[in-house]
């Protein structure tokens, strides 16, 4: 017997967007604002996770706060065609690196790192340069973020310690 997953619908929707906008709010304030009871948005919210709708809840915190002082997006192009699997297992090397896609156009991958200053950021690239199939990078140094309170716009880590 398949059990198909249950549906998305508009409860649903708006339980997230709440989560989303403050994941700390309880069930009964999330209630409130959507006609349900808390048990009911408990429920909701315990199969949205189980489902993977939900991944989880976290902090967004400055990065300036945690010692992320510099931050770029970096193009990377590779020699052929390096596998996602193995760009995948480069970055996971790097904590500097606060996210990694594969991408369409000229490069095959972006990567948004964060650095203590620039010193770091340039030993961080001159690491990531150092894969051998890596045959070019191009930064981009983010000045200011337009919008604050993306998840862009925070850190979900510390930064590294200063081995020097």
């Amino acid at each position: 017997m398949s059990s198909s997953p249950a549906p998305f619908d508009e409860l649903d929707r708006k339980i997230v967007t709440a989560l989303m906008a403050n994941a700390r709010s309880s069930f009964a304030e999330i209630g409130t604002a959507v006609g349900l009871s808390s048990t009911a948005v408990k429920r909701r919210v315990d199969r949205l996770r189980e489902t993977g709708v939900i991944t989880g809840f976290t902090a967004t915190v400055r990065p300036s706060a945690l010692g992320w002082r510099t931050e770029a997006y970096v193009e990377v192009y590779c020699e052929g065609a390096a596998p996602p699997r193995r760009l995948a297992e480069v970055v996971r090397n790097h904590p500097e690196i606060a996210a990694a896609m594969t991408v369409t156009g000229g490069a095959d991958a972006l990567l948004h790192l964060r650095a203590r200053d620039v010193e770091h950021f340039e030993e961080v690239l001159e690491r990531i340069r150092a894969e051998p199939f890596i045959r070019k990078t191009i930064s981009v140094m983010v000045l200011s973020h337009l919008i604050p309170e993306s998840p862009e716009a925070g850190a979900s880590q510390p930064a590294p310690q200063d081995p020097g």
